[in-house]
């Protein structure tokens, strides 16, 4: 503990608030493409500019990788897979069916869904207080998925808000198993060489995915020929360059801290979709999020239980 305090400096917190804004860029990115390339071909051809920073790290870092046992390789590719294709793919269509910002914001489910499978795989014990705020947290994610309409029955919801709350509630359950793989992990492998495993194994099973949607030449004929700029500034700006950025200051700050400058992510989002794509949110959402916030703001404040096993390595 003594080491890990010895790593917290003052601008940690500025660097986590500068990653997790660049990831507001997204969407006005993410949205347009959805209207002439397939959620799967936008994400197979984000993958492949990631190669370019993934396939040398990977090389580079190859004796670790022949290491993991069977449980890591396990692991890597849940994230790859799950967390890395499967589920940006899902949170694509999400903005392609509904409002990205309320895609967005439902993501604030992921903390509390990655605690809980915590509990359930790494065998971490739960916060005394986690069941109240899962249950808060799941009323603020329904009004922001809903907004004024969330007293209607369930029937008379709008089709199209109930399938993007499926598919970004869908993605956040997704991410938070990567991130409970991802701590098991990094037991033995770093971050940077983590992230770049975790894009370059995501490429074959995108390309299947592709493969049986049928869209797999779209990938190129259309992606790559005709929107390589975007899909690469997609890749390079709230992909890998955000990410990089957001792990160096949660490297130097309390995750407490880190949860409440994660905030400048929702909050550029909902000012920069609005006036990029007029993509707005009522006052029943903003309530909702609040909520949201709140019981993850909560959860993060008290102090957490011991895990009930050490961590075993993740290589021979």
């Amino acid at each position: 503990m003594a080491e890990r305090n010895s790593r917290v400096t003052s601008w940690g917190v500025l660097v986590v608030a500068l990653g997790a804004s660049l990831w507001a860029v997204d969407a006005p990115i993410r949205k347009p493409l959805t209207d002439v390339l397939p959620a799967t071909s936008i994400v197979f051809a984000e993958h492949l500019f990631l190669a370019l920073y993934s396939l040398p790290m990977v090389i580079a870092a190859r004796r670790v990788f022949s290491q993991l046992r069977l449980s890591g390789w396990l692991a890597l590719l849940a994230i790859a897979w799950g967390g890395s294709g499967l589920a940006t793919v899902l949170f694509t269509q999400a903005f392609k069916v509904g409002n990205p910002t309320t895609a967005i914001l439902l993501q604030k489910l992921q903390p509390m869904i990655a605690v809980l499978l915590a509990a359930l795989i790494l065998k971490e014990r739960l916060p005394r207080l986690y069941w109240p705020c899962f249950a808060v947290a799941l009323v603020g994610a329904y009004l922001v998925s809903f907004g004024r309409q969330a007293l209607e029955p369930f029937w008379r919801l709008p089709q199209d808000r109930v399938l993007t709350a499926v598919l970004a509630v869908s993605a956040a359950a997704l991410w938070g198993g990567s991130t409970v793989f991802g701590r098991y992990l990094l037991h033995g492998i770093s971050f940077p060489t983590l992230a770049a495993a975790r894009f370059l194994f995501a490429l074959p099973f995108l390309a299947a995915l592709a493969a049986v949607q049928g869209v797999f030449t779209t990938t190129f004929e259309v992606g790559l020929a005709q929107e390589p700029v975007r899909l690469f500034i997609l890749a390079l700006v709230p992909g890998l360059l955000a990410m990089l950025i957001y792990y160096l200051g949660l490297s130097r700050t309390r995750a407490s801290y880190a949860t409440l400058a994660e905030l400048s992510y929702p909050a550029a989002a909902v000012i920069v979709n609005w006036f990029a794509l007029d993509a707005r949110v009522d006052a029943v959402q903003v309530l909702g999020f609040v909520l949201l916030w709140s019981a993850i703001t909560a959860l993060t404040w008290i102090p957490s239980p011991r895990p009930a096993a050490e961590a075993q390595p993740v290589t021979t």
